[in-house]
């Protein structure tokens, strides 16, 4: 191998020879989980918001490997104040002894050595949604910190890590008081440097995910708990009849074609790696009356949202048995029958496929479609057998079905034809409607369409507009209602018309047919929906969200929808004129706006605070007092906290004990997983390791009652606010003055000169709630006008300006796909009866409602 390399080489150029060594030197083998920290993406995806939650699935499929096994009954997630997640179950445990191979204990190599599992070749699980063993230790390698507790042999272990290293070694807390409960709980903290997008776990992401589970695998009973709002948010979630109750709740508010749904479910042996398996298959079919289709593919509990072999094998099979049903029972069908497509007799199917099956794979770590070839002929067997058979069982709803279908076969070529005839009238005129003010950008990632709600508003936008990369494109009157028209019926409509020419992708159908969607001829990479904040607009822009979600649901998916949001206020302080979205921004104007006017001196020596010092304070300030708040929520004092801590290392104490004998109640805190331990064997009679609650029906028992009673806290805030306090004590605040001093400690003087008023500051936390209080003077706050009474310059500075505004992405995933079609068939579809009960359970939490 020559010491050069070819750097780079494309169509216009020649070889650019450099000299770069190439040896035994540069060839790396990373230790440990380092591959996992290198290359995140190979193991969970992109390390964005779907990434993070990804590592809780990751967790979470496991627990639900145990219940597949027959151990699992219950799972308990708790999202944290500090933003930290923890897992139980009631599984086996993870094994806690001496590994004989790897000389550690079998939990720590579980959790810190890739591809170590019990789901390789014939281990602990005939069917199991890990297979690579590289999902909890993942999520190790990529969290800030990362603790494991067992329960297991009638005690609980901990072990604890930081960045997928071993901080704490394998530690017994204590014995249990019931010798045979079972579990592992994990809790983690993803690491920011890794997650750069976001930290933050969001509820309804999680729910959906775990209902999912709740309804795949019935008898298993989920608790999700948010402890970050003012008030305990909680889901239980127990579904005893699984996939059939899962379709039944997603099409409760369609109109059904048919009143029970169709359940067809079944097992085939086949032969994998010469040894006799079984692929179990679990489909259940309800058609209704809508246009579009809604099937959830899983494997071994995995949502697989690109589908995969046994979604082809779904919809080879409903096709065949519909065609077969029509030769077999010709007179059925009076009228002249068109050609039959795939998508047709998909068209207003709620559809659940779940699969189970020894080893799958799939086309990536992330799972979202399966590709072992042996299922797809299973669930085609399974599908179309158990369909025709229940078709031959009920001939009136087999025909009401199919009937329907042979409607949608027919829409489907009248909304060719409609698409072509769009398509030459275009052409015709010249390709884009006349009421579009287009920009002079043609590079379509940079140009913005602001779809604006009629002519006087698509004025003024037209006006203050930046005509270099912003198209303006008014809208007069009301769009049709896509929730329950047609395809051929909604491409009669003009509005629509004039808005398919102008973005350019065509609409519907098959990419390859001419006129249909094609993302590649999207004009405007930013989409932005723009209507006045009154019932007319909020109406309007309902109707476009709801086309864009049914017609052109692939620009939502991509981000390229947006909703402009007007500023909530209008802040005026002296000559300074601010527009302020929401609360949380209202403070950090606060803020900034009081450190603006004051320094800050150290009277121990007289130093006064340069400013970019002030500022990293202050933002350090911020979490601190969120912090002392949780402290005190829990019923401890943040004080003796913070003098509980470890002087040397800068560790703050991870457990709070609240004890109560009698009328008499105290706190105690401990640094570590050590300390607790011996606290907890001197005081047996405590109880600290009593079993989760559960409901009357679970499978738990709370813990016993005693003369002195005890409430043991887990402070997960701990580990990322000893970071903050050693921040503060770098720039001169040492954690021993947050307590309050018999002497000054600073002096924030505001103002200059001889007006400057010196304010003395008796402990570190009184120097941010001095800033805010000198914030809030002088201020004026108004709520801020709509849209509709905008002229073009406050259009541009509020809405439209990139350096200011605020605009709303419509985001589209499988954490909220399933919200995103129920509430659309509520507000927009057909039936009447769900839409008025949603107005009723809602009307009390209306807002700025406009009468």
């Amino acid at each position: 191998m020559p010491d050069e390399i070819i750097e780079s080489i494309d169509s216009n150029s020649t070889a650019v020879a450099v000299d770069q060594a190439y040896g035994a030197d540069q060839i790396q083998k990373l230790e440990g989980l380092e591959a996992v920290r290198l290359r995140p993406g190979m193991y969970i995806g992109d390390p964005d918001e779907r990434g993070l939650h990804h590592c809780v699935f990751e967790v979470v499929d496991n627990s639900i490997d145990e219940h597949l096994a027959g151990y699992c009954k219950n799972i308990w997630i708790n999202i944290h104040t500090d933003g930290s997640i923890s897992l139980q179950d009631d599984g086996r445990g993870i094994p806690v002894e001496m590994h004989p191979k790897a000389g550690i204990p079998t939990v720590e190599l579980v959790l810190t050595s890739l591809h170590a599992g019990g789901k390789f070749g014939d281990g602990a699980y005939e069917f199991s949604g890990g297979l690579h063993g590289v999902g909890a230790k993942c999520v190790n390698a990529l969290s800030d910190w990362f603790k494991c507790e067992v329960f297991r042999d009638g005690k609980i272990y901990a072990i604890g890590f930081e960045r997928g290293k071993t901080t704490e070694p394998l530690t017994v807390l204590g014995d249990l008081d019931d010798p045979k409960t079972t579990g592992t709980k994990i809790s983690f903290f993803p690491d920011a440097t890794i997650f750069t997008v976001t930290t933050v776990f969001v509820f309804e992401r999680l729910l959906v995910r775990l209902r999912e589970l709740a309804f795949l695998n019935p008898g298993i009973r989920i608790t999700l708990t948010d402890e970050r709002g003012e008030t305990e948010r909680q889901e239980v979630l127990y579904y005893q009849e699984g996939v059939k109750q899962f379709v039944r709740e997603l099409g409760a508010d369609k109109d059904k074609i048919h009143p029970d749904a169709i359940a067809l479910a079944g097992r085939r042996e086949v032969v994998i790696d010469d040894k006799n398996k079984f692929i179990l298959v679990d489909c259940v079919l309800q058609w209704n009356k809508g246009l579009n289709e809604q099937t959830l593919c899983f494997a071994n509990a995995i949502p697989n949202p690109d589908g995969g072999t046994h979604y082809s094998g779904l919809k080879a099979a409903l096709t065949r048995a519909v065609k077969a049903y029509i030769n077999t029972n010709p007179k059925s069908f009076k009228d002249k029958l068109p050609d039959i497509e795939s998508d047709d007799c998909r068209e207003g199917l709620i559809c659940v496929l779940s699969v189970k099956l020894p080893n799958p794979r799939f086309n990536s770590q992330t799972k979202v479609k399966l590709v072992n070839g042996e299922v797809e002929g299973v669930v085609s067997s399974i599908v179309y057998e158990g369909l025709m058979r229940f078709f031959d069982e009920t001939p009136d709803i087999a025909v009401t079905v199919i009937n329907n279908i042979i409607i949608a076969a027919k829409s489907r070529e009248a909304a060719r034809k409609a698409r072509e005839a769009i398509r030459k009238d275009a052409m015709s005129s010249g390709g884009l409607p006349g009421k579009l003010a287009d920009c002079s950008e043609r590079d379509p990632s940079k140009t913005e369409l602001f779809i604006v709600e009629g002519d006087s508003a698509g004025g003024s936008a037209k006006m203050g507009r930046n005509r270099h990369n912003q198209a303006i494109l008014p809208l007069r009157g009301k769009l049709i209602n896509t929730e329950k028209a047609r395809l051929e019926k909604v491409l009669q409509n003009k509005e629509v018309q004039t808005m398919i020419t102008a973005i350019g992708t065509g609409i519907g159908g098959d990419s390859e047919v001419e006129g249909s969607f094609n993302i590649e001829k999207l004009r405007y990479h930013k989409i932005v929906i723009m209507t006045d904040a009154d019932v007319d607009g909020s109406h309007i822009r309902t109707l476009l969200l709801t086309f864009f979600f049914r017609q052109m649901p692939e620009l939502v998916k991509g981000g390229h929808i947006y909703v402009a949001q007007p500023p909530l206020y209008q802040v005026t302080r002296k000559k300074r004129e601010e527009y302020v979205q929401d609360d949380a921004e209202m403070d950090a104007m606060l803020l900034e706006m009081g450190s603006g006017e004051i320094s800050l001196r150290n009277i121990s020596d007289g130093s006064t605070v340069a400013d970019d010092r002030l500022k990293s304070i202050l933002e350090l300030l911020v979490p601190v007092a969120k912090f002392a708040d949780i402290i005190r929520r829990h019923g401890g004092d943040f004080e003796a906290y913070l003098q509980a801590r470890d002087e040397v290392s800068g560790n703050l104490p991870h457990y709070l004990v609240s004890i109560r004998e009698g009328n008499e109640a105290k706190i105690l805190y401990f640094l570590g997983n050590e300390q607790l331990a011996a606290f907890a064997r001197e005081n047996n009679d405590l109880h600290l390791f009593g079993k989760p609650e559960v409901d009357p029906e679970g499978n738990g028992a709370a813990a016993p009652k005693a003369h002195r009673r005890a409430r043991l806290i887990e402070i997960h805030e701990a580990h990322g606010m000893k970071r903050r306090f050693q921040q503060l004590d770098e720039l001169g605040l040492h954690v021993d003055h947050f307590s309050s001093q018999d002497v000054p400690l600073f002096e924030v003087i505001e103002g200059e000169g001889d007006h400057a008023k010196v304010h003395p500051v008796f402990s570190i936390p009184g120097i941010l709630d001095k800033v805010m209080e000198i914030g809030k003077r002088g201020m004026e706050i108004k709520r801020f006008k709509g849209l509709g009474e905008m002229n073009a310059k406050q259009l541009f500075e509020t809405t439209m300006d990139p350096n200011k505004r605020t605009l709303l992405q419509v985001k589209l995933d499988e954490s909220n796909a399933q919200e995103a079609e129920r509430i659309f068939t509520i507000l927009m579809g057909d039936v009447v009866e769900p839409r008025k009960h949603f107005i009723e359970e809602n009307a009390l939490n209306v807002r700025n409602l406009d009468v």
